[in-house]
């Protein structure tokens, strides 16, 4: 668990940071720009290897108890929500019409769709600190964006249709491979079959 945990504290707290504008540009004065980046990325990546070890490690330990019993439909959500999900958080790396859907922030919607629907379910106290967590950042970081006037990652650049279609595609081969085998390879656990 300790891992786990560590790791959420890294990832999530490094992409905390620009919640908090003064922080950021204390940090950037005081390390520089390159080395902030570098910094930040080196403990995000870090922190992505802590949750992926830490979570396989602890997920079906004796330690991960059960919470509660997911509902039965709960598999058949995911199924249903994880295709918009999955566009969303493709649309937040290309310049498309459906960041002005959601506000400008794609990529925090697709956490949170992503998030509630694996925490709904998965009934151990692994995914609830893993969804869980990863549910509270985005809506944290939602309620800032939003305070902060600010926008995701292409900010205000004109959307197009080829950007569109580009998340839509993207969207669906990532949602194919996911049912197919990288849902198991990454989880080990499979959707069909």
């Amino acid at each position: 668990m300790a891992l786990l945990v560590i790791g959420l504290l890294l990832l999530l707290g490094t992409h905390s940071v620009p919640m908090s504008p003064s922080l950021k540009a204390a940090l950037i004065a005081r390390l520089g720009e390159r080395p902030f980046k570098i910094a930040f990325w080196t403990l995000s990546g870090v922190g992505l290897v802590l949750i992926v070890i830490g979570y396989g490690h602890f997920r079906g330990s004796p330690q991960d108890v059960l919470l509660w019993s997911p509902p039965t439909w709960s598999r058949d959500l995911a199924y249903v929500v994880m295709l918009p999900a999955l566009i969303l958080f493709v649309a937040a790396f290309s310049p498309t019409h459906i960041r002005q859907l959601v506000g400008g922030h794609p990529l925090l919607f697709s956490v949170i769709l992503w998030a509630i629907t694996h925490l709904i379910g998965n009934g151990h106290l692994a995914g609830l600190l893993l969804f869980g967590g990863f549910l509270v950042w985005a809506l944290v970081d939602l309620v800032s964006a939003f305070q902060r006037n600010v926008v995701g990652p292409f900010g205000d650049k004109p959307s197009t249709v080829t950007g569109d279609v580009i998340a839509i595609v993207i969207g669906c081969a990532a949602y194919a491979l996911l049912l197919t085998w990288a849902h198991r390879l990454i989880t080990g656990t499979p959707l069909v079959g």
